[in-house]
């Protein structure tokens, strides 16, 4: 039935009735939206003086996205520039004075432009330029008139880690260069030297579905090629590079923040052909900045194959600088074995290490924490190394779903830190979220401290509730344990702190838009406000469609709710097709289930593929949340009975506002796609569906997959009835399939939409399959969105829009 195509190294599968067609468009007005600008981003200085607003590009040309790269180790490298696929890329700097709100152009140099990254004291930035002789260091002091100057005999390699950053002094740049004298890279044998062999130890060692591994040893020695770096201290008044260490694949590096030190993490072989680079063995080690010499080997560990699913590894983890102190290390170690299905009193031990003192080094155990260790914030009074310090940890619960903040005490004084738990909460409430700590850099350091953070927090919340979402920014005292609101959202608009400039909250950044004003950049310093940018309304007539946060209660009594968008020109008792769109959420109770999400008073913004470019087609559209409610453990049991439950509720309820509800197609991506089969497969609602980029034989995802945390062996029947593939034959609903023909996520191979095809084709179904050449998860070419586009209107409007009573 299938036959193969061979293009380079890629081999595409060809269904043996597809024809070749060329790229299709949508109506001119559709093309319209998509010719629009984006708004510019805000790159703010850290000391709350400048910003720089960069203009950024949207959709790259197919030629581009086709362009050769090396897939490795769950890397996708551009063999020509020695860094990632297409990254960021800025046309445009305007630098703003906040202090005088002038602004002047920063002239770009040739080649793709990343973003700028600031010195700790905001005086400088630096920027990465990726051209066909490989990744360029530009340097600028922030001032009106700012010109970029390369730094010259710097090549970075930006195929993994950091290949740039800056040392805490703001005078010298941390970079990762491509090695003296590295050579062309290694040719593919004519023939192979033996076969490729894999074998176990007898040990369970339970394997995601990764995309983009190893394949053989030639892809070993490339990897070997491309990754391997020369770490380097950069001085940027005297162009002079210093060398650290030998070159090595480095996965990442981080100055101390007195600067006395670099943490770095490299790889180790053996190389695995079943796990990407993150799980291979490497060393974690400190620096001298001083002699580039090794001062200190925190941890070595093997190939991490043996971690338990949503389990840790063991030893030294999440190893970085406390951030208040010159030159400590601080890491967790799990006390479980790294199993979250052990029963243990307390999960994780946190240590810290002095480097300060005279060898041998001795970690010095601080904390036990009771749940998995999730992060840690930090705050001080005072100078570094001489000040009382606290840190702010947090923990989660992954069986109730549940997160905790501690505040811990730890300063020069000897004796256990004096802990006090903050927050204490459900991840998944919402309305009960209290905001999350702002930080801020410290100048002299680099460090990333907390605003306050001592004895106050600055909390940034979205600000959920039954109304919809008002963002808000309170300051949090932590003895009395009480908030005060310092901004809030107002009535009748959706806005939010972008960005505090200082540490009293008067000065702000707050992004604002409205249903009918598109999203606008204000600088406010107190009550004074000046309009730094806004974007395009790229199709006025949108703002005639109407938008509603609906809520509604499934046949369990679970309360759902969606928001509901009516073209322009709806009239009031017309019925119209909709397009009901969703993605499922797994939720512990049905009371956090049931909270509304987003506002109704956001603009519309349509963009890339959207679902939303079908109100320009008179559709109305449905984002639905579709909660799946039940212990973590065994909520898919009852998952296709739940997902038909939303439905149904939701449809019901939309009926009473206008949508034709024998005229509904069902549509999502990825999670969401398996979700439009199943809904297709176990439901007669709908009467078309389109499902991208999705998974639908969940034995090829084995070991768990979004939050089912069971094994194929350990639930074979839940296995069995959540594919649906395994239930083609129940497809009599026309199905459209998309898929990226290189989708890089873990287990959505575009295999996975072949064989979904071959399926409902098989059994008399009415299928239609789209592969995207050269497309990942997402798409990202301007021809491929355009495609997909054209596909989605042509799709519904004959089997939705006109279908026959």
């Amino acid at each position: 039935m299938f036959r193969f195509l061979l293009c380079g190294v890629i081999a595409v599968t060809i269904l043996d009735d597809a024809t070749a067609q060329s790229y299709q468009r949508p109506p001119k007005a559709v093309c319209d939206i998509l010719d629009t600008a984006p708004m510019p981003g805000a790159s703010v200085s850290p000391a709350g003086d400048y910003v720089i607003l960069v203009q950024s590009t949207r959709y790259p040309g197919i030629e581009e996205v086709a362009a050769p790269q090396v897939r490795l180790a769950g890397l996708r490298i551009d063999p020509k520039t020695n860094g990632s696929v297409r990254p960021p890329h800025a046309i445009g700097y305007t630098l703003v004075s906040l202090a005088d709100g002038t602004s002047s152009k920063i002239e770009l140099p040739a080649g793709r432009v990343g973003y700028p990254m600031w010195s700790p004291n905001g005086q400088r930035i630096a920027v990465s330029v990726a051209t066909a002789k490989g990744i360029e260091l530009w340097t600028a002091e922030v001032k009106p008139g700012a010109k970029l100057t390369q730094v010259p005999g710097v090549v970075l390699n930006a195929a993994i880690g950091s290949p740039v950053q800056w040392m805490p002094a703001s005078n010298e740049m941390l970079v990762q260069l491509i090695p003296a004298k590295r050579g062309d890279p290694p040719t593919a044998p004519i023939a192979p030297k033996g076969p490729v062999i894999q074998e176990s130890d007898g040990k369970a060692a339970p394997v995601r579905t990764y995309p983009d591994l190893l394949q053989n040893p030639h892809d070993a020695a490339l990897f070997e090629y491309y990754c391997t770096s020369q770490l380097a201290i950069v001085n940027l008044k005297t162009n002079a590079v210093r060398t650290l260490g030998d070159p090595a694949i480095i996965t990442g590096s981080d100055p101390s923040p007195g600067g006395r030190h670099i943490l770095v993490s490299r790889l180790n072989t053996p190389y695995s052909y079943l796990h990407p680079y993150s799980l291979f063995p490497h060393t974690v080690e400190v620096l001298a900045t001083e002699t580039g010499k090794v001062a200190h080997t925190v941890s070595v560990k093997p190939l991490q194959d043996k971690i338990p699913i949503e389990g840790v590894s063991v030893g030294p983890r999440a190893v970085q600088w406390m951030q208040d102190s010159g030159e400590v290390l601080l890491w967790t170690e799990a006390l479980d074995g790294g199993d979250p299905k052990q029963k243990v009193a307390h999960r994780e031990q946190l240590f810290h290490l002095q480097l300060a003192v005279k060898p041998p080094f001795e970690p010095f155990p601080m904390m036990k924490v009771e749940h998995r260790y999730a992060g840690i914030s930090y705050a001080r009074e005072g100078e570094p190394g001489l000040s009382r310090s606290a840190l702010f940890v947090r923990e989660y619960d992954r069986d109730q779903k549940w997160t905790r903040t501690t505040r811990y005490y730890w300063g020069i004084v000897a004796g256990p830190p004096v802990s006090k738990v903050l927050f204490d909460r459900s991840t998944q409430d919402r309305y009960g979220d209290p905001g999350s700590p702002l930080s801020r850099t410290d100048p002299t350091t680099g460090a990333r401290v907390l605003r306050d953070g001592i004895s106050t927090l600055l909390l940034n919340g979205d600000g959920a509730s039954p109304k919809g979402d008002r963002p808000f920014l309170d300051r949090y005292d932590i003895k009395e344990m009480k908030a005060t609101r310092l901004w809030e959202c107002r009535e009748g608009m959706y806005e939010y702190v972008a960005a505090v400039l200082n540490n009293d909250a008067t000065k702000l950044l707050i992004r604002r838009e409205s249903p009918t004003e598109p999203p606008a950049l204000f600088y406010r310093d107190g009550k004074t406000e000046t309009k730094l940018v806004a974007a395009t309304d790229p199709w006025p007539e949108l703002r005639k469609a109407r938008k509603s946060l609906v809520t509604t209660k499934r046949a369990d009594g679970t309360t759902i709710s969606f928001t509901l968008y009516l073209p322009p020109g709806h009239k009031d008792g017309d019925k119209i097709p909709a397009v009901f769109y969703a993605y499922p959420t797994e939720f512990v109770s049905a009371d956090t289930a049931g909270q509304v999400t987003d506002s109704p008073h956001r603009f519309t913004v349509v963009g890339g593929f959207s679902h939303l470019f079908f109100l320009t087609q008179g559709y109305a559209v449905m984002e639905v949340s579709m909660p799946v409610v039940g212990p973590p453990a065994t909520a898919n049991d009852t998952f296709n009975e739940q997902l038909a439950a939303n439905a149904k509720a939701a449809i019901d309820k939309a009926a009473e506002y206008g949508i034709d509800g024998d005229r509904v197609g069902v549509m999502g991506h990825s999670y969401g796609a398996f979700m439009t089969a199943n809904l297709l497969a176990h439901t007669n609602i709908f009467r078309a569906g389109i499902a991208r980029s999705g998974a639908y034989n969940r034995t090829l995802t084995p070991f768990g997959f979004q939050n089912e945390r069971r094994t194929f062996w350990e639930a074979p029947e839940v296995y069995a009835k959540m594919s649906p593939f395994n239930h083609a034959e129940k497809i009599k609903e026309p199905l459209l399939l998309i898929h990226g023909a290189m989708d890089n996520n873990p287990g959505t191979f575009p295999v996975q939409s072949e064989r979904m095809y071959a399926a409902v084709r098989a059994n008399g179904g009415m299928v239609k399959l789209v592969l995207l050449p050269h497309e990942s998860h997402g798409y990202e070419a301007r021809e491929s969105v355009e495609h997909v586009l054209y596909e989605q209107f042509a799709w519904f409007d004959k089997y939705v829009k006109n279908a026959k009573k």
